[in-house]
């Protein structure tokens, strides 16, 4: 099929971030790409061919856009699955599948997919409701201190709490979720593994994540990891064990814990562009970005290595601050070596709101990383 310049055309669903980057390279390729968001000020509104209005967990208003498209991918999971599936049944090309997007929506799921498919994850316990959760530590059933992750809709730090003790339930919506086991662990690693259609498979190098205490948010990703030649293959082979049993077709993020005794867990997945990929658009030869387009058009993979380390940092709103946004100090970040900010498009910032990244590259990873403390340092997301 002849995807360049013609009539062929590519449907999004999720108007955010991912899909604005996605569109510099449907634009680069010349790809005519049709959007779904609900929110009329969505960021990839600037930059698409078509922009459509509705509610992506809305059956009707996924089904009737993705009749129009020749073939459909998704920048966010919060999707109505059952139009996927019906779409597919018509013929439309959806990747990932709504198949791998139903395991992997529900955090109860994807965890049990894991052990199903001798996948090594935390201990977990499900639960139907919240309130159920103090019973159960009464009963001996489960032992504190533990993770509660909300089993849907959660994104960003928004719906996992670490509770220490009983008192760290009070206030958390009571709907599904699960308790996970603590981990002490030494790192959060991700790799990023790429399948098409025809089975072709790659893999990006390992990335180490570093979080922000409170808001439970990536604050730097670093590329490649600063760990053991032993413990990357490891993990690189624990994130093709995952992609072949999901048998995904496009990106498929596999975030995962490094134990103090470099055994690896895996943390949940995200089928499409990642924060734990940001890096690539600078860093590596073929972004994630151009790579999710390769993958789910059948085209050939690019490279995947990097030609330079990488940093990212995320911008997020300020706390105390709501309102129209501004960067303040964004010269003084451009002004240093290797550095290049993205902004989403997002007039509106609030508290830990993701407003953007920067990427910082050097040939040298502790050279980045010690820029990106300073970028980190400088930039203040605030409003007027």
């Amino acid at each position: 099929m002849n995807y360049f310049s013609s009539n062929f055309k590519l449907g999004i669903l999720g108007g955010g971030q991912l899909g604005k980057m996605l569109l510099n390279d449907t634009r680069k390729f010349d790809i005519h790409t049709s959007v779904l968001d609900a929110s009329p000020e969505a960021p990839c509104k600037i930059a698409c061919n078509e922009f459509h209005l509705g509610d992506l967990m809305d059956f009707d208003a996924v089904y009737n856009f993705g009749k129009t498209v020749d073939v459909l991918t998704f920048e966010i999971e919060n999707v109505n699955t059952n139009a996927l599936e019906a779409l597919e049944k018509e013929g439309v090309k959806v990747y990932p599948s709504s198949k791998t997007l139903r395991t992997i929506q529900n955090k109860a799921t994807q965890k049990l997919f894991y052990v199903d498919n001798g996948i090594p994850t935390a201990d977990f316990s499900r639960f139907a409701y919240t309130n159920q959760i103090e019973d159960a530590v009464d009963n001996g059933g489960l032992k504190l201190p533990f993770v509660w992750k909300s089993t849907q809709f959660g994104y960003d730090g928004n719906g996992v709490k670490v509770v220490r003790k009983i008192e760290d339930l009070e206030g958390l919506p009571n709907v599904e979720c699960i308790t996970e086991t603590m981990i002490p662990f030494k790192n959060e690693l991700a790799v990023i593994v790429v399948r098409n259609p025809n089975g072709n498979v790659a893999t990006y190098p390992v990335v180490e994540m570093e979080f922000h205490p409170e808001a439970n948010q990536v604050e730097y990703v670093i590329c490649p990891a600063r760990i053991s030649p032993e413990v990357a293959k490891k993990a690189t082979d624990i994130a093709l064990k995952v992609s072949k049993a999901y048998n995904h077709v496009g990106l498929l993020a596999v975030e995962m814990f490094q134990t103090n005794n470099d055994d690896i867990l895996v943390n949940e997945v995200a089928p499409r562009p990642h924060n734990s990929g940001h890096q690539t658009i600078e860093a590596s030869y073929t972004s994630q970005f151009e790579q999710h387009l390769r993958a789910i058009l059948n085209l050939p993979l690019g490279r995947t290595d990097n030609k330079t380390a990488g940093v990212m940092v995320n911008l997020v709103g300020a706390e105390g601050y709501t309102g129209n946004v501004i960067y303040k100090n964004i010269e003084k970040i451009m002004a240093m070596p290797g550095v290049t900010p993205h902004i989403y498009g997002k007039r509106e910032t609030r508290p830990f709101r993701k407003m953007g990244h920067v990427t910082i590259i050097s040939e040298s990873i502790e050279d980045a990383r010690k820029i990106a403390e300073d970028v980190k340092n400088a930039i203040q997301v605030i409003s007027e």
